[in-house]
């Protein structure tokens, strides 16, 4: 992953044109970034129909220049598990996607900052010990639609952590007997496996595609 995004459009075309010839030169592939992914406190400035979002036109040219093998477009996904703030309805650009689908056949579409950061985690989170403010992340039938429409890869960061810190924090409330760590790692790692299970199942719709890569 090469993430040169902040950069001006040229600058960012040569940064991964190198890290591409370097990686594949040892058999390694390349994702890169294009657009910006705005946190809730950002103010987006829109001059046109894209603004900040990643432009069509320039994810055709980035992706032939630079000849990375997946995209991560900016169409209103937010870094972080604060997103949106209370009651702000989330909106992804999915005319956007669309555009640059139709123009990138086949080619992988990634989603950064996709994390739907479940109500439930962060409940649990607060329940022992945690003093997580209220917040909302990508509605999970909106990631449904996303990958329906050509996103091959979503990135949910922040919903693992949260499992995994919440699943920690109960363990360590509810064992107070217990000395060793790896104990709570291992409830927190169960925590993960069951998350990653259910976004795979539910959002991503890629279980039993396993024989497809072999």
């Amino acid at each position: 992953m090469i993430d040169a995004s902040a950069y001006e459009f040229e600058k960012n075309i040569r940064q991964a044109k190198e890290v591409v010839e370097y990686a594949h030169a040892h058999g390694v592939v390349v994702e890169a970034e294009l657009g910006a992914l705005a946190g809730i406190e950002d103010d987006v400035v829109v001059d046109d129909k894209y603004g900040k979002f990643t432009h069509p036109e320039d994810a055709i040219r980035f992706v032939k220049e630079t000849g990375i093998d997946s995209l991560a477009i900016a169409i209103g996904t937010a870094h972080g598990a604060y997103k949106f703030k209370p009651g702000q309805k989330p909106e992804l650009r999915f005319d956007i996607l669309d555009e640059i689908h139709a123009m990138l056949p086949g080619f992988p579409l990634v989603l950064h900052g996709a994390s739907s950061v479940p109500v439930e985690s962060v409940e649990l989170l607060n329940e022992y010990g945690g003093k997580m403010e209220q917040t909302q992340g990508i509605p999970i039938d909106m990631l449904r639609e996303a990958t329906r429409r050509g996103i091959s890869k979503i990135n949910v960061a922040s919903d693992l952590r949260i499992a995994y810190t919440a699943a920690f924090r109960k363990a360590l409330a509810l064992k107070p007997q217990v000395f060793d760590y790896k104990i709570f790692i291992e409830d927190s790692m169960n925590a993960i496996t069951d998350r990653v299970k259910f976004e795979i199942e539910n959002i991503m719709g890629s279980n039993g595609q396993a024989k497809d890569f072999k």
